[in-house]
């Protein structure tokens, strides 16, 4: 794959995490262009030969379908010669060493293992009608790479119409994996994993280094090119949460751990108030049983 370019999605949400990341990509020596698609209107001041990558048609339908904003991201399809990945990734090699060796539709996590959040009943029916080993294929939808466009604009947008993509790809209601997987997997592109034979890649999910993991990477054809905090939240207590720290200012750590204790804070209390409700409901509940049965 000869790589031309990078894509993320971001807002002004994970404007730091999406800083160590570009940070990240420059120090391991990939000057390549970063593209960003836009989640909302919540937008930031881009670092340099980065830029926002819009389509006001498709981000217009996916307003008029109902679908989250996070399916934004399906514009990436469209491209080609590109690497995606979310906010919440560092890079520890130059992608275009490790990607220049393979083609078609690339992908380096453990979904294959773990296939929970994205499989759906219509996608699993689907892929067991190829195949016995359907799991190799299953990718997470925040790192993954292509050597050439799926759809076109128009195509996308048809194919998203489509009775069996509605539940799975237009209208999810909890996250884009089974759309993205869905949407990939429907056009029978190759797909290689670079967690399988032969490339046998060490783990890209930080959630596979819960101490030390320098370790697992003193093999270099093995070490990971990425790694990826899906699913983790903005955590430090680990050892492996320092790789992307690094890549803060003592400013910009301060105010990320401002701005997650204040959303952990919020989070307590929406807690806080539904188990009150839970909780008072029950209580309704029974008194209404008790009522009735007298």
């Amino acid at each position: 794959m000869r790589l031309e370019r990078i894509i993320s999605l971001a807002n002004v949400t994970v404007r730091h995490r999406f800083l160590a990341m570009e940070r990240s990509l420059r120090a391991v020596g990939c000057d390549l262009p970063l593209d960003v698609i836009p989640y909302d209107d919540r937008r930031f001041d881009l670092p340099p030969n980065s830029s926002w990558l819009e389509d006001a048609e498709f981000f217009a339908f996916l307003a008029r379908e109902g679908a989250r904003p996070v399916s934004r991201k399906y514009l990436c399809l469209t491209r080609s010669n590109y690497q995606f990945v979310d906010a919440d990734v560092v890079f520890l090699r130059d992608p275009r060493e490790v990607l220049a060796p393979v083609e078609g539709f690339v992908i380096s996590c453990v979904h294959w293992r773990d296939p929970h959040h994205v499989l759906t009943p219509e996608l699993e029916a689907m892929l067991r009608r190829r195949t016995t080993v359907w799991r190799q294929w299953l990718f997470n939808s925040g790192q993954f790479a292509c050597d050439r466009a799926l759809y076109s604009v128009t195509s996308l947008q048809a194919a998203l119409l489509e009775p069996a993509s509605l539940t799975t790809a237009l209208q999810n209601p909890y996250h884009e994996q089974p759309g993205m997987n869905w949407l990939v997997l429907r056009t029978g592109v190759a797909v290689t994993s670079l967690m399988l034979q032969p490339h046998l890649m060490e783990s890209t999910w930080a959630g596979d280094y819960p101490g030390d993991y320098l370790s697992y990477w003193k093999n270099p054809r093995t070490r990971p090119y990425l790694i990826h905090w899906a699913g983790l939240g903005n955590r430090e207590d680990r050892p492996i949460d320092r790789l992307y720290l690094e890549f803060l200012t003592q400013e910009e750590q301060r105010q990320w751990r401002e701005q997650r204790d204040t959303r952990h804070r919020r989070s307590r209390r929406l807690g806080t108030r539904m188990r009150g409700w839970a909780v008072r409901f029950r209580k309704g509940l029974r008194a209404f049983a008790k009522a009735w049965s007298e």
